[in-house]
């Protein structure tokens, strides 16, 4: 058992850095990423920025292992990398060290995580055997292999929230695909011609929502003919343009006030309250239909409206997640949205990330389940404290500090003071858009 790996699946930037932190320990752990490169979902949102500086997006044990290879930190580590960049000078170089090289496997997709010869509902030496991951490699055949330790930092990119108001997809949204981009648009880029000219329906009333507006009612101020409509469904707009001057980190500040004067000035027309009950597709159009019967008739939809996990492979194991949130139950309560306006969180790693299912985390942005605000450097501090605790080292395990936002953007008193002895370390460090910072409830 002992000689088998720890499996990592993601080689995102948490991925990479469980890699690192795990290789510092003396592991060879095994990274399994489906896409063709390392970070592959931050690859298709490099044409975004974030609001972190440098300083902010790389982990410790990585960067160490970096600089072994000659490797140089960006010059000006105040300055907030795109998605690209990101890839380009820290990620990719991080992958193609000789240490990470080693463990890394491309294409290759992992479906299904279960206990060797165990269902879910088998007991008898449940915690000593190995896990059993179902591969899809990249010629579409399958393998198994087996693993003493699972870490899944496989994100949430990949299934975008419906635009359905009850969390569904709402009858129609399926059939209009073709019509519908869970994402924010590269304007500048690979999908400046799709939406040229276009009428064009953003649904969300997050930060990635401010991103895809403000690029595409700029967008229209060049190119003819183009209409924005921002739909979203919260009645109560006294919050809708987030923190603005009253923000901490002065880009993400921006954004509202951008939004804003958009709104105000006409280049944006915004429907309020509005729960998207149906979608119907004509050959020239599609049509958002709200609970109440009103219409948005428009040739592109922008879906921003968060992401959640994909749990699917994960059907045969046990986990203790919470029944709204679906992040571990104990991190749920530090996270909620509901009652969580500006991103505090408790100081977490291998403890409060752990489930009945012995050595197997979520962690990451995954970890987060349904709640928008995940932070990188949480993630780091995340995998640290898991390789600490699966190489034996309980006490670096559970000495745990997390790096938090002082946004200076709440909506409840006092909710940004930690409570008594919590141990903190308050970082300025939010992404612009996905990958952080996401959905339509996020503020931090």
């Amino acid at each position: 058992m002992n000689k088998l790996p720890i499996v990592i699946v993601g080689a995102g930037p948490v991925g990479l850095a469980a890699a690192a932190h795990l290789i510092e320990k003396g592991e060879n752990p095994l990274v399994l990423e489906a896409g063709d490169c390392a970070a592959a979902s931050v690859v298709s949102w490099g044409h975004v920025s974030l609001f972190s500086p440098w300083r902010y997006c790389i982990d410790d044990a990585a960067r160490r292992l970096l600089e072994r290879s000659g490797w140089r930190a960006p010059a000006d580590l105040e300055a907030c990398p795109t998605g690209k960049e990101l890839v380009d000078q820290y990620l990719l170089p991080l992958s193609k060290t000789p240490e990470i090289a080693a463990t890394l496997k491309l294409g290759h997709k992992v479906i299904a995580i279960s206990r060797y010869g165990l269902d879910k509902m088998k007991n008898t030496g449940r915690k000593e055997a190995p896990f059993v991951l179902t591969i899809e490699r990249p010629d579409g055949s399958e393998e198994t292999l087996m693993a003493r330790a699972v870490i899944d930092a496989s994100g949430t990119y990949a299934k975008p929230n419906p635009l359905g108001s009850s969390g569904v997809f709402a009858p129609g949204e399926k059939s209009a695909s073709d019509r519908i981009l869970y994402r924010i648009p590269d304007v500048h880029g690979s999908d400046r011609t799709r939406y040229a000219g276009k009428q064009i329906a953003v649904v969300g009333s997050g930060h990635s929502a401010f991103n895809a507006l403000i690029e595409l009612a700029e967008m229209a101020q060049q190119e003819s003919g183009m209409e924005i409509v921002w739909v979203v469904r919260k009645e109560d707009l006294s919050d809708i343009f987030g923190g603005e001057a009253a923000d901490a980190l002065p880009e993400r500040g921006a954004l509202g006030a951008r939004v804003r004067a958009k709104v105000d000035c006409g280049d944006l027309k915004l429907e309020s309250g509005f729960r998207i009950a149906s979608i119907e597709s004509e050959d020239e159009n599609v049509s958002l239909v709200s609970d109440d019967g009103r219409r948005v008739t428009v040739d592109e939809v922008v879906a921003t409206t968060g992401f959640r996990p994909d749990l699917a492979m994960l059907s045969e194991l046990r986990l203790n997640l919470h029944p709204a949130v679906e992040s571990p139950v104990v991190l749920a309560d530090m996270i909620d949205p509901n009652f969580h306006s500006c991103g505090t969180v408790e100081p977490h790693g291998a403890v409060e990330l752990s489930h009945p299912e012995n050595n197997f985390y979520i962690v990451g942005m995954k970890s987060y389940g349904r709640a928008p605000t995940f932070l990188m450097l949480t993630g780091y501090e995340q995998v640290r404290s898991i390789a600490c605790e699966l190489t034996g080292d309980s006490v670096g395990a559970r000495n745990v500090e997390l790096v938090l936002p002082e946004t200076g953007v709440c909506s409840g008193d006092g909710c940004c003071a930690p409570p008594p002895g919590r141990k903190t370390l308050k970082v300025l460090q939010l992404a612009q858009a996905e990958p952080c910072c996401s959905g339509e409830t996020d503020c931090c």
